[in-house]
């Protein structure tokens, strides 16, 4: 094949890298430092010498230039908040005592301060927390942390590209601040950020940057001709500043569109681009532009969202038609590699044949070096890789484990009557009604519990073998047991039984379901500390044996009240894992719904009158470009009611979503036909309650009324003025009352209370409803 000059040849690069270490060592710096177990030092010291070996490892594993400033205490957004000055008033005088304890309190809030909202970044299951802005916010440059990680870098010798989230994402993703008119529109403080961005670039140019990166993500969304002027007068800004270093606009997730020529005819130094998913639109674009001439490109050719291993030879291939359009090509993932775990050669329980299919951060970096070489130096350079690639590549393709005839067989049979309830919503509610006999505001929980030290000991000493099932089964009945005691004695409604044996509820679910592979150390940022070991859906899906029904009637056998089922619905069950990429995921979403549908029969046959089947990622799933969501919301909602839709109507069935942009599925959440539905309210003030009404949806709903991210507990006239709020837009008789998502990482100690002032808040408002 074609190379690249011999002036120019192509390098390897990334875009971020996972932050927490090989043992998540960060995260447990973190929660000793919140804990007083840790000194700050000592906490800076761990992220440091975190960073350096990440660094270290990608310089010696061939990446030409390492990036900094995508390295996080909590979040990226966060940092770039206080980067610009943008810390809100009621923060202020914590980050001016104390710059560590009031980014965080930012991030979780005290118990006298609320924390900034959190929602999806994009359409991936990490979160950001959304910056608040007004047109009296007054922006001033503080780049201490991006000149100090840059400063980290170079001083190890290696050539370092700070990386930033650029200033018209920064003001796209903000919000306006509480106080300010909901019209307010962010982006027309640009003028005012750009002066702060372009003293941020000066100091970092005088630091050592010969390249900053500037992600614009949302720029791959549908944008107005405002929204595109608005980045276009951004970057002929910046770029024609006479202090600056070179500058590299990356974007990723999906297609550049209409913004790729504002940014090609820009006086900037150079694009990143996603090759992966969006590789046909954004190669049409580039050629539709005449390509990138004075130019460096960087193509995002390794897919940085899954973990299967790259197609090197059809990557080369995409490669190969980018020479000529750019000035210099380099090669990169598609985006940062936070969204994958670590490394694949940590994993010693999966079989080694599979292994090979599979490839984790450090393994991506790896095929970016190998497809570099090859475009610099032809495929001759490496032909041992490019065999070897061939060979997994064939043995995934052939391995009996990606084909079940019966599950195939029972998939393509289904009929959309299999995906309809059998009577309407009015039928349905009054037969739930009269069956469950709950009060006006009835209150409920999300699902999990607190998963105590003593939970997550004993689940490790029965894998350690140091504890018997027999044992771990005890601990788990006693703390169901203590649970629906709580709950029955604070005066819940509908009970749950707290998930004590779940580890996580899309793991839980994949280590029992055919087709699935769980990982050890496949651990993944969802946000702050929180991280996730995104099962591996790697074949077709089948229920082998009943999977809660057990829990689920041992708790119900200790109350009269109704204990919920609880199971994870087949988008998030699809989202929350890493899918396999060789089928359409309508297919797979079927097939996982038809799975479900049989737990859901099971539960319904032992007596269950309430199931929930939590959705939380139908939002972060929905394609970014509006073109493409018809078709996602059609075979979603379609696999939600497969799964929902087999059971009588005094069977109550409940749903839960949190932390998204609600109104941008809120016809979506009508077409799941799910009876209830439990939303994040709490930090968004009531909005999806208002969402709702706008919509007409006909259904019973349940606003969050307790921020369960916060360690902070609402007081119960908070909890009161929250569900007055929402009874402004839902009626008492479809309104319903519990927090914003499950309780698994929040202690007791904070849940009792909690729990108790938000059943008080229910009562208040229950009585002022009588009485008027």
């Amino acid at each position: 094949m074609t190379t690249t000059s011999a002036a120019t040849p192509a390098r390897a690069t990334v875009y971020g890298y996972p932050r927490q270490g090989r043992n998540r060592e960060l995260k447990r710096a973190i929660k000793g430092y919140w804990k007083g177990r840790v000194a700050a030092d000592a906490l800076h010291t761990t992220a440091a010498d975190l960073r350096r070996a990440h660094w270290q490892h990608l310089a010696d594993a061939g990446i030409h230039e390492v990036p900094t400033g995508d390295f996080s205490y909590y979040d990226h957004v966060l940092d770039t908040t206080v980067m610009v000055g943008a810390v809100p008033e009621r923060h202020r005088a914590a980050v001016a005592a104390d710059g560590l304890d009031g980014y965080f309190a930012m991030a979780r809030g005290t118990q006298d301060v609320a924390p900034l909202e959190m929602t999806k970044w994009f359409d991936t299951n990490y979160h950001y927390l959304v910056p608040e802005l007004g047109p009296d916010t007054v922006f001033a440059a503080d780049p201490t942390k991006q000149l100090a990680e840059l400063e980290e870098a170079l001083a190890l010798g290696l050539s370092a590209r700070p990386v930033l989230v650029g200033p018209v994402t920064y003001l796209l993703l903000a919000k306006p601040a509480p106080g300010v008119p909901a019209d307010f529109d962010p982006l027309t403080l640009l003028d005012r950020l750009l002066p702060v961005y372009a003293e941020v670039l000066a100091d970092l140019r005088a630091a050592g940057a010969a390249w900053v990166q500037l992600d614009e993500p949302a720029l791959v969304q549908d944008r107005t001709p405002a929204e595109l002027h608005a980045a276009e007068r951004a970057y002929h800004g910046l770029g024609s500043l006479a202090d600056r270093p070179k500058l590299l606009i990356a974007s990723y997730f999906d297609r550049l569109g209409d913004a790729l020529p504002l940014l090609a005819k820009a006086p900037v130094d150079g694009l990143a681009l996603d090759f992966t998913e969006a590789a046909a639109a954004n190669l049409e674009g580039l050629a539709t532009v005449g390509g990138l001439p004075g130019k460096r490109l960087v193509a995002g050719v390794v897919n940085g969202r899954n973990i299967w291993v790259n197609d090197l030879a059809k990557s080369l291939a995409v490669l190969g038609t980018l020479l000529g359009l750019a000035d210099r090509v380099d090669v990169s993932a598609s985006c940062s590699l936070l969204h994958v775990p670590l490394d694949a050669t940590s994993e010693r329980d999966i079989d080694q044949q599979i292994l090979r299919w599979l490839a984790f951060a450090r393994q991506k970096v790896v095929e970016t070096v190998t497809l570099a070489k090859g475009l610099a130096k032809g495929t001759d350079a490496i032909a041992a890789e490019l065999a070897a690639n061939r060979a997994d590549l064939a043995s995934r393709s052939a391995s009996a484990i990606t084909h079940d005839p019966a599950v195939r067989a029972r998939t393509a049979a289904i009929t959309d009557a299999d995906a309809r309830r059998s009577q309407g919503y009015a039928e349905r509610s009054a037969a739930q009604r009269a069956h469950l006999g709950l009060p006006l505001l009835p209150t409920t929980t999300i699902g999990s519990f607190p998963q105590t030290s003593e939970l997550r000991t004993a689940r490790a000493d029965l894998r350690a073998g140091r504890l018997d099932t027999t044992g771990y089964e005890e601990r788990v009945r006693n703390e169901i047991k203590e649970v629906i005691s709580f709950q029955e004695k604070t005066g819940i409604d509908v009970l749950v039984h707290g998930e004590p044996e779940r580890n996580d509820m899309v793991q839980y679910f994949a280590e029992q379901l055919a087709g699935y592979l769980a990982t050890q150390h496949g651990w993944v940022q969802s946000y702050g500390t929180r991280y996730v070991r995104p099962p591996i859906l790697a074949g077709d899906v089948s229920r082998p044996e009943a999977m809660t029904v057990r829990w689920t009637a041992f708790a119900q056998s200790l109350t009269a009240r109704p204990v919920k089922g609880m199971l994870t619905g087949p988008v998030t069950m699809l989202a929350w894992s890493f899918v396999r990429d060789d089928q359409p995921a309508a297919v797979t979403a079927r097939q996982v719904a038809l799975a479900l549908c049989d737990e859901v029969a099971d539960l319904e046959a032992a007596g269950t009158s309430v199931i929930q089947v939590d959705e939380p990622a139908l939002r972060e799933t929905l394609p970014l470009r509006a073109a493409d969501r018809p078709a996602y919301l059609d075979w979603a909602t379609e696999a939600f009611r497969l799964s929902t839709s087999g059971v009588r109507p005094d069977t109550q069935i409940h749903t839960h979503m949190c932390y998204a942009e609600f109104g941008d599925v809120v016809q979506a959440i009508d077409e799941l036909d799910a009876d209830v539905i439990s939303l994040e309210a709490a930090r968004s003030h009531m909005q999806v309650a208002r969402e709702l009404a706008a919509h007409g949806y006909p259904r019973e709903a349940g606003p969050g009324v307790y921020d369960i991210h916060s360690p902070r507990v609402p007081s119960a006239e908070e909890a009161a003025a929250l569900l007055r709020t929402g009874l402004e837009a839902i009626p008492p008789e479809r309104l319903w009352v519990n927090p914003d998502c499950g309780l698994k990482t929040r202690g007791w100690l904070e849940t009792r209370a909690a729990l108790e002032n938000v059943v008080a808040a229910a009562r208040t408002v229950r009585e002022e409803l009588s009485a008027s």
